[in-house]
């Protein structure tokens, strides 16, 4: 009985989908918003595609030849302990961090290529919302 009562409730949940005032652009809750730091590039990178075997000394060697690299973390399973296979690496400067991006994204390390993008703020406590556009719109609508 308990089931059927959730499930009632989630059914009648209002949508996620908010219009706004330009009738193409529609917002939907997935990514973080953009802010004033997350609009250009940033000191920290997100590294995807790693190997299994690839540990935190490992990636940081990897990095640091681009420059000073402050930070490195590999995510890991919370019940397996295995990585997840991607992670963070903070650099000291802005510069070094775009150029790092630039020479690794697509690079093999450990026989796996790695995706290296700018990392996005992690927003806690509240919706996430992005702009997407409906099935009417067209590519450049989103930016007028």
């Amino acid at each position: 009985m308990r089931n059927n009562t959730l499930l009632t409730f989630l059914a009648r949940r209002p949508s996620t989908t908010t219009t706004t005032h330009n009738p193409n652009l529609r917002w939907r809750f997935f990514c973080s918003p953009p802010s004033s730091s997350s609009t250009g590039p940033n000191n920290k990178l997100f590294v995807g595609g790693l190997s299994w075997s690839m540990d935190e000394k490992s990636l940081k060697d990897a990095f640091s030849s681009f420059g000073e690299v402050t930070e490195v973390k590999i995510v890991y399973d919370r019940d397996s302990g295995r990585s997840r296979g991607f992670g963070f690496v903070n650099f000291t400067k802005e510069d070094d961090a775009q150029v790092a991006r630039d020479a690794m994204d697509g690079k093999a390390l450990l026989g796996r290529p790695l995706r290296v993008t700018y990392a996005l703020e992690r927003v806690r406590g509240g919706h996430v919302v992005v702009p997407r556009l409906s099935d009417s719109g067209d590519a450049n609508s989103r930016y007028t």
